[in-house]
Order: C-alpha cells, then structure tokens, then sequence
C-alpha cells in the first residue's frame, strides 16, 4: 500500500502559486505524482503548469493493467511530450501566454517499481534506511556550473541566477524528456517538490523531517513547508509524498531493525 500526500504555499513575496501537482491512485493499481513549477508571468506560469498537470493525467488515467516498468516509462515519456505539445500551442495561440513554461517531474509507479519523467529543476529525492538521495539531476544553470566546477557546492546555493533552467515544457515545438528507474520498497518515501523547498530546504533539515517516525504523513509535509516559509518563501513551494507502508499498510521502518 502507498500513502500519499502534498501540499503546495504560495509562499511570503509571490501574488500566485504557478505550481501545480497531483497525486493519486489511478485505476489497475498504479500510481501517479506530479509536480509542474511554471513560468511567464502572472497567469502564463500558472496556466503553463497547469495544462501539463492535467494533460498527463488523462493520458495516463486509463493504463492496462501489469506493465512493465520499461513500458510505464515510454507512457509517461508520450504523455509529458503531449503535455508539450498542449502547452506550446496555447502559448503561440494567445499573446498573453507568449513564452510560458513549466518544469515538471513525474512518477508512475506500477507495484514497487516503475519511473521517473522530468524536466526542469523539480526534483525526486528517495528516503529510506535514515538516508536521503536525490534521483533527478537539475536541467539549470547552476548545475552546468558545478558540473564544470566553476563553482562550489556552497556557491550553487546562493547564487543569483539558481532558478534559471536550461529545459522546460512547453517553451519549444520539441523537449527531451530524462527518465529514471525507481522503485519503492516498505519503509521508504518518495518526494517530489518544486525548487521552492530545494532551495530552502536542506537536505539534513529534509532527512530529519522524513525520520520523524511520530509524526503522520501529511505531518511530514506540513513541516517540509514550514522550514520553506520560516527560511524566507521567497517561491512557491509544493511538496509531494508518497509512502511504501507494506501490504496491511503500516509503515515499516526497516533501518531501524
């Protein structure tokens, strides 16, 4: 059984929350999460994320049953380049909409396994056995600059131009969408999030909050956001969860045995 949960903020300084997400079990037992974080102004990133929200989902929605995880992952590839597609034409279809854009990461999960879709600087990160690994690699600029090592680890996480990314949706006719295997087994968490909680967010105050063992679910994602805000919510912030609780769905928390 997968426990999920999100929550999303508009944050302290932004008017708008463009982030939008979704979570669900979908018919035949899979399940789907998503985060979009988009861009273009006051409506256009709003409506950017949303259109790909909403286009992944109905492509999805009706998946036959006992797919591999390779064949979850072309389905999610296909549905993501149509969101693509939606958004682009809407954006040259209305001016005000010129140039909109969203991130977006993706999971369906089949049983235990299945993957990752991602473009943008959203992110996945795995939780289990008391340790947090990042699944994703960011499509931004920072990252091309510490993959090339003009700068440092600290540096990345103050510099001006860390929202800056290299590919979105949405913003050109064609995009190449990065897929990761994943798997999900009793005991560990997955969490989707925009760059809102990233980037305020560290991954020991992250580790920390998922170990809480006292605490629910949604607890956990609720105290996600909080560091976000109380770290200054300069963006939107969104946080996913979704939890591997066994089969009589209890949560197991193997590293602690």
């Amino acid at each position: 059984m997968i426990k999920t949960v999100y929550v999303s903020d508009v944050g302290r300084v932004r008017s708008v929350n463009e982030d939008s997400s979704w979570v669900a079990q979908l018919e035949q037992g899979y399940t789907l999460a998503i985060v979009a974080d988009g861009m273009g102004g006051h409506q256009a990133g709003d409506t950017a994320s949303r259109l790909a929200v909403e286009t992944i989902v109905q492509d999805l929605h009706y998946l036959p049953p006992g797919l591999t995880a390779e064949i979850c992952g072309e389905k999610l590839k296909q549905a993501i380049l149509h969101a693509n597609e939606v958004v682009y034409r809407e954006a040259s279809e209305h001016e005000e909409y010129h140039n909109m854009g969203t991130t977006v990461v993706a999971v369906l999960l089949g049983n235990q396994e299945g993957m990752i879709g991602h473009i943008g600087d959203s992110r996945v990160y795995k939780f289990g056995r008391g340790e947090m690994v990042q699944l994703t690699e960011d499509h931004s600029l920072v990252n091309e600059l510490l993959k090339s090592k003009q700068i440092s680890e600290q540096e990345a996480t103050v510099h001006p131009h860390r929202n800056v990314v290299t590919r979105a949706l949405g913003t050109d006719p064609q995009v190449i969408v990065d897929l990761y295997p994943v798997s999900l087994e009793p005991g560990e968490i997955l969490l989707l999030c925009s760059d809102g909680l990233s980037n305020y967010v560290t991954l020991e105050q992250m580790t920390q909050t998922l170990s809480s063992e006292a605490l629910e679910l949604n607890d956990r994602a609720d105290r996600l956001l909080r560091l976000a805000l109380l770290a200054g919510g300069d963006d939107n912030i969104t946080v996913v969860l979704l939890e591997h609780c066994g089969e009589d769905g209890s949560s197991v928390k193997e590293w602690n045995s």
